[in-house]
């Protein structure tokens, strides 16, 4: 073969005695303006990008820096509240009268 190569094109009409039946166009909806397709993001749903690495990365920084700054804050008014409630425990038994 050649540098000519001629292409040949042909439609199937049938293949070992079946008829084959040609796919119907495929209709293209009217676009409405200011209107998304959705169906076209069916596979982006399911991963995210990978050129937004770096912002999520931040994003995760940041979240986790609050997570552990209210875990911490948290963990002072608990301890803070233990301790008030001794105390205030201790002064009752103090002044209650003893058996």
């Amino acid at each position: 073969m050649g540098g000519n190569d001629q292409i040949i094109e042909a439609e199937v009409v049938e293949i070992d005695g079946v008829a084959v039946e040609p796919r119907p166009a495929r209709r293209e909806a009217p676009r409405t303006r200011g209107r998304v397709d959705w169906t076209t993001w069916q596979g982006r749903v399911k991963r995210l990008d990978a050129r937004w690495w770096p912002l999520w990365l931040v994003l995760g920084a940041i979240v986790l820096a609050i997570a552990v700054a209210l875990g911490m804050c948290f963990a002072v008014v608990f301890v803070a509240w233990r301790i008030f409630k001794a105390i205030l425990r201790g002064f009752a038994g103090f002044l209650s009268p003893q058996r």
